[in-house]
C-alpha cells in the first residue's frame, strides 16, 4: 500500500455527522484492516456567532434532527433541546477536537463520541469550555493539559487552519470523507450515505492502492 489515509471532515455539532458516526466508524475499521489510517479535520459548521438562536432557526434545526433520526436511526433528545438563550457556535467544540488531536491523535475519536452524545442525547451545551474539559477527561485526556491546549493561541490558529483548508477545497457540507493517496484526493462522500453504499467504494479505492 502506497502512502494513503482517509480524511474525515466533520463538525461535532453537525446532526448529519452524528447520523454518520456509525458509518465512519465502520469505514475506519475497514481502512485500518488494509493498513490505512484516518485523520479528523474540523469543518466549522457555524462559527463566530454570538447571538442566541431565534425561534425560526431553532425549528429549522430541529426539523433536520428529526430527518436525521428517520434516515439513520441515531437517537436524539428533543425535550428541552436548544433552549432559550442557546448560542449555536461550533468553534469551541471544533477547537476541542483540534486540541485533542495535537495531544494524542487517537484521543480525538473518543472525544468526538463524547461531544456528540453529550449534545444530541444528553442535551448539554458543548459550546462551554468547562463541559468540553469534562468530556475530554472522560475521553482519556488529562484535564489541565487539555485546558491549556484548548485555550492556547496555537490551537486557536490550528482550528482556523482546519476551517481554511476545508473552505479552500470548496467543501460546503458535512460529513465529507476523502481518501488521499500520494497527495491525490478522491471524494468518497459529501453528505450522509449509508454503509452499504460507501463500503464498496472504499474497498475499490483500497484495492487500487495495492497495485503500484
Amino acid at each position: 500500500m502506497r502512502e494513503a489515509r482517509l480524511l474525515y471532515v466533520m463538525d461535532p455539532m453537525c446532526s448529519w455527522c452524528w447520523g454518520f458516526a456509525p458509518v465512519v466508524e465502520a469505514l475506519a475499521a475497514q481502512a485500518a484492516a488494509a493498513g490505512v489510517g484516518i485523520q479528523l479535520i474540523a469543518g466549522g459548521l457555524r462559527t463566530g456567532g454570538g447571538a442566541a438562536l431565534d425561534p425560526t432557526t431553532r425549528r429549522y434545526i430541529l426539523e433536520h434532527w428529526h430527518e436525521v433520526l428517520r434516515t439513520t436511526g441515531q437517537p436524539f433528545r428533543f425535550e428541552g433541546a436548544l433552549p432559550d438563550g442557546f448560542v449555536y457556535d461550533t468553534e469551541p467544540a471544533c477547537r476541542a477536537l483540534v486540541a485533542a488531536r495535537s495531544l494524542d491523535a487517537q484521543s480525538v475519536w473518543p472525544l468526538v463520541k463524547q461531544i456528540q452524545q453529550a449534545f444530541y442525547i444528553e442535551g448539554r451545551d458543548v459550546g462551554q469550555p468547562g463541559v468540553l474539559a469534562e468530556l475530554a477527561e472522560a475521553a482519556g485526556l488529562p484535564r489541565m493539559v487539555f485546558v491549556e491546549a484548548f485555550d492556547s493561541a496555537e490551537q486557536r490558529a490550528a482550528t482556523v487552519a482546519d476551517f481554511s483548508w476545508v473552505q479552500d477545497l470548496g467543501i460546503a457540507g458535512f460529513p465529507t470523507l476523502l481518501a488521499e493517496r500520494d497527495g491525490q484526493l478522491a471524494l468518497l462522500t459529501n453528505g450522509y450515505q449509508p454503509l452499504d453504499q460507501l463500503a464498496p467504494l472504499l474497498a475499490r479505492w483500497l484495492e487500487r492502492g495495492t497495485h503500484v
